[in-house]
This record gives C-alpha cells, structure tokens and sequence, in this order.
C-alpha cells in the first residue's frame, strides 16, 4: 500500500476509534443518569453544588492541613494524587484530603474516579478534624482495585486483625469497592465494576433513615445509620476501639490517599 494511503488510513481508523470511546462512554453517563433518576430518594431534590469542576482546588486541604499536601493536584482537569510529586517534599503530615470550605450533613454526592492495577481509595464524609486520620470517625465508600489487589499485597496480617481466620490472603466482601467500609457489603449480583483504568461513578446518599451506595448506575447496598443493627457491627467489629467512629451527623466530605495513583473528577453534591 502506498505510504500516504496508509498514512491517512490509519488516521482515519484513529479518529474512528476515538469517536467511539467518546460516544460509548457518553452513553454510559446518560444511561447512569437515566438510572439514578429512577430513585424515589434522589427524586426532586436541591441545587447540585460542584466541589471539583476540573479548574480550581480552592476549598480542597490536607486533614488537619492549612493546604494541600504535596502530589495532589490538577492534571488533564482531573483532580489527581501523583505518587512521585507526593513523594518527592520531605513532608511529615498525612496525605488524605477534604473539602475544607463546608461541612454537610444530608446529601447525594456525586464521583467519577479510576484506579491503577491494586490501587486503593475512598470517599469519606461527616469527617471532623482532630482525630490521627478521618478513618477514625468517618463512615468510607470504599474504592479498590478487587480484582487485583490481593494478588499485590499481603493481606493475612490485616485480616487476622479484624478476627477472620479463614482465606486470610483474601479481600473480604466489606473491603471490596462499594462496600460502607468494613460495615456493610455490596450486593455482588448488583456490582458492574469497570475493568482497571476506565472510570466509574458513584453516588452516596445519606439522610436519617437511610444512606444508599450507588456504583456505575446501581444501587448496590442501603442500610440505616445509628440503628440496633449499625450499632451491632460497630461495636463488634474494626471499630470497637473507636468510639467516635460513625457518631457525628455532619462533616466534611474528604478523598482516602493510599499511597497508589489516583484520579478523580466532576465531583459535585446535592444537599437533601
């Protein structure tokens, strides 16, 4: 084939195949969105209030931080933590991150992320600042790689902790993305999640009587905070030694670094 025939063809074929991923990919946000509406719960609710637009960080900090710890920054309008930056100031604060400039309390929250091959994240919320890390009060939508991650890192000693005895070397269900953090599991015929490096979206929905967890336009797990059955799991499990886990009712919304890449964007919130 003649050199500038090839040239154009494969041209042509790139184009063709970036049309695609972008149409496929807008369809899927349509058809989240599509999806989302059918719940009664998000139905007729506020103002959406962007908390990352892909512009600006203004409002974002460090936990217990004036400003934001190094490697977290805006990459491709995608609110990035960069291994290599983060690693490259000889910083001793922590690295998990909050929205600084409100504290909520009901809410839909809105995330689009992706992860690399065994890498671990979450969203936090109703965090409150003088603890050692917003895991020590802060219930986590939990963001992992489950396919990949045992296979990476060593999980028998942390299993052992939490009271397992059985396929230490295992990621159990309430570590599994989606999960309310070693609380409550997702239902795993309800879970599509997309393979590592593509994005995926989830929702938190919290009120009083009930918070939904909701991943790639499901709703894979509903449960009632502070009930006889919350209370249950929260004294007999991870958190039994921390006796603030889970209590307040409002806080800020914050992003879990675990020293793994991370890429999130158009982060927003409704306020119910």
């Amino acid at each position: 084939m003649n050199k500038t025939i090839l040239y154009v063809f494969l041209a042509i074929s790139t184009i063709a195949c970036k049309n695609s991923n972008d149409n496929r990919e807008h369809a899927e946000e349509e058809k989240v969105a599509q999806d989302y509406s059918q719940s009664d719960t998000l139905k007729n609710k506020g103002e959406w209030q962007y908390l990352f637009d892909g512009t600006s960080l203004e409002g974002w900090r460090g936990y217990n931080e004036d400003t934001l710890p190094p490697g977290w920054i805006i990459k491709n309008k995608e609110l990035t933590y960069d291994t290599k930056l983060g690693l490259e100031e000889d910083y001793q604060g922590g690295r998990d991150i909050i929205y600084g400039a409100e504290e909520f309390d009901n809410f839909e929250l809105y995330v689009e992320w992706k992860l690399p091959k065994g890498g671990n994240s979450g969203i936090f919320y109703h965090i409150k600042e003088g603890y050692s890390a917003p895991y020590k009060v802060a219930p986590e939508y939990q963001l992992i790689d489950d396919e990949n991650y045992a296979q990476i890192h060593d999980l028998v000693g942390y299993n052992k902790s939490l009271g397992h005895t059985e396929d230490l070397s295992e990621l159990k269900p309430l570590n599994k993305t989606a999960a309310d953090y070693s609380m409550h599991a997702p239902d795993p015929d309800k879970k599509k999640l997309n393979p590592v490096g593509e994005w995926n979206t989830s929702r938190i929905v919290f009120t009083p009587g009930k918070v939904e967890h909701w991943l790639n336009g499901e709703k894979v797990l509903s449960f009632e905070p502070w009930s006889q059955e919350w209370n249950k799991k929260k004294n007999s499990g991870k958190w039994n030694d921390s006796p603030d886990y889970g209590k307040f009712k409002s806080g800020f919304i914050g992003l879990q670094d675990h020293a793994s890449p991370l890429w999130f964007r158009n982060i927003k919130i409704k306020k119910l």
